[in-house]
């Protein structure tokens, strides 16, 4: 680590505002802040407290209705407040990189994964041969963590799964050694194996570059585990910052006892018991399930080998392992978006193989699906009531006023405020806008609800409503849950049975209080071993 005390980045009494129909609407207030050479500090807060638009006014990347109302910002001590967006383009990748939190949309969907990568590395001004820049992208792949890296360059972003865009995102950032990274929920979608890699691996840039890094997160156990200092936000204005020691130890403010007290429940949390009445009969059952995709012409990949598992009636059962595993093609199999090359599926009384396409039509009653990412699987076209009734306009002859009854009442199943479906989804708030994507799913009363990721991109407390929410619809609805995540906490306190997948096949299943208390295999004994806690950084600091 450089020995030099003028800090990498400082933010200056720094405000920010977005231009609305009313006016300019400040959302970041006065917020001062330094990071060192080397120093992680991680700015930790509720979804909309101003984390990512602090995060992005550095780099000069806010939206074009957003801009600096105040405040300075400057990097390795000079202003660069006023640069122009040109300007900051000479920081951008060789000085600062950003790890932005939405894999989707950060990649170009026309270049290969290679392609862009190179492009990386030929900015940072070294002259290097095409084979050598092709070199250090498989370094890099790997390093990250990416199967297969040698084949990865010549993919396209849309081949690859959130979590290994997310890895690529980070070897781009990584590629130039820069004196600052922004790392803007870097590993919300990467299990917890993967995660600790890459905080591993940041964590010896900034040992061996001297790297900082503004980590943004709602992961307050990742944060105490590896930032030197933390940053609370809400509602625009800092909270508090300190030590991660001091302020696990000794939070001065009410917010961040809160933020903290939620860490500990679901940290505390235990499986679930059944309903004494529950069904044993199994609603969804996988025999001898295979899939393959082409990796490229000459190497298919197998994705699913021969998987089965039963779900029993009115329980949840977590699928669980890396990303890359075969998570959510099985779940895509099971929903018929892909059709599987062998195997049996039986859901309910249906054996899906038979099914003809309006079969599929009328089995998507019983089967919905609750998507990942709330920010982006709502159209924002719509209002929030015309999201939930849609289905119904797919499947049912009813009533505008039926219609709208029915809208309603699946509303305030969610604790929804009826209110509010007159708005649209970008007026609402994360957690809200899982709760519309939940009604969507619950309108046409559906047995089954397969979650993919469903909690991922939300803060601690939301996530802990959230799945107080799914639990209580579960014990009132009878629903029975496949819920994907790579999320272990959640899977402790929500799952009543496991199945952990890696590679593509079934590494081990049971009950959620075995696989957690006596994991049989190495592979399920590092993914709990991974399982982030402040508790643990407490230790070893206390």
């Amino acid at each position: 680590m450089t020995g030099s005390t003028l800090p990498v980045l400082q933010l200056d009494n720094l405000s920010l505002a977005y231009r609305t129909e009313q006016g300019w609407n400040e959302t970041v207030h006065q917020v001062s802040l330094t990071i060192g050479a080397g120093e992680m500090l991680a700015v930790v807060g509720e979804s909309g407290s101003g984390k990512t638009t602090t995060a992005q006014a550095v780099i000069g990347l806010l939206p074009d209705n957003g801009r600096r109302t105040g405040g300075r910002i400057l990097f390795q001590g000079e202003d660069i407040s006023q640069w122009s967006s040109r300007r900051l383009d000479g920081l951008r990748g060789s000085q600062i990189s950003l790890i932005p939190q939405d894999p989707g949309n950060s990649l170009n969907p026309l270049k290969t994964l290679g392609d862009q990568l190179s492009e990386v590395l030929q900015s940072g001004g070294a002259r290097l041969s095409r084979k050598e820049r092709e070199q250090q992208a498989i370094g890099l792949f790997t390093r990250v963590g990416l199967s297969h890296p040698e084949q990865r360059l010549s993919q396209y972003p849309h081949q690859l799964s959130g979590g290994m865009k997310q890895r690529v995102l980070i070897a781009m950032a990584i590629a130039l050694k820069p004196a600052l990274i922004i790392a803007d929920e870097p590993t919300s979608a990467l299990d917890v194996t993967v995660q600790k890699r890459i905080m591993t691996l940041i964590d010896e840039l900034r040992q061996e570059y001297g790297t900082a890094v503004l980590f943004v997160t709602h992961d307050l156990a990742l944060a105490a585990e590896h930032a030197d200092r933390l940053v609370v936000f809400r509602g625009g204005k800092l909270l508090e910052q300190g030590p991660v020691a001091d302020v696990i130890r000794q939070p001065a403010h009410p917010y961040t006892a809160q933020l903290l007290a939620d860490v500990i429940a679901n940290t505390a949390s235990t499986a679930p018991e059944p309903a004494g009445d529950a069904d044993p009969s199994p609603v969804i059952r996988m025999q001898g399930v295979s899939k393959q995709f082409a990796l490229s012409r000459q190497q298919p990949l197998q994705v699913l080998n021969n998987i089965s598992l039963t779900v029993r009636r009115g329980t949840t059962h977590a699928l669980v392992g890396e990303s890359g595993s075969g998570k959510t093609t099985l779940a895509r199999i099971l929903l018929g978006f892909e059709q599987a090359d062998s195997g049996e599926i039986r859901i309910s009384d249906s054996h899906t193989q038979a099914l003809t396409a309006e079969g599929w039509r009328q089995l998507r009653r019983k089967i919905q699906f609750v998507y990942q990412n709330p920010f982006s699987s709502l159209d924002p076209r719509q209002s929030l009531f015309s999201v939930i009734e849609e289905p119904l306009l797919n499947f049912h002859t009813l009533t505008r006023e039926q219609r709208k009854a029915q809208v309603i009442a699946v509303a305030r199943q969610v604790a929804l405020d009826p209110e509010l479906l007159s708005r649209r989804p970008q007026q609402l708030s994360g957690g809200q806008r899982q709760r519309v994507a939940i009604a969507r799913a619950l309108v046409l009363q559906p047995e089954i609800l397969v979650l993919d990721e469903a909690t991922s991109a939300l803060d601690v407390t939301v996530q802990s409503q959230i799945l107080a929410l799914l639990a209580e619809l579960q014990q009132t609805l009878a629903l029975t849950y496949l819920f994907i995540t790579h999320d272990l906490q959640v899977v402790r306190r929500i799952a009543h049975q496991v199945t952990v997948l890696k590679g593509g096949e079934v590494v081990e299943q049971g009950t959620t209080a075995k696989i957690f208390t006596a994991p049989e295999t190495d592979y399920t004994q590092q993914l709990i071993a991974a399982i982030p806690s402040f508790t643990r950084r407490q230790e070893v600091t206390v």
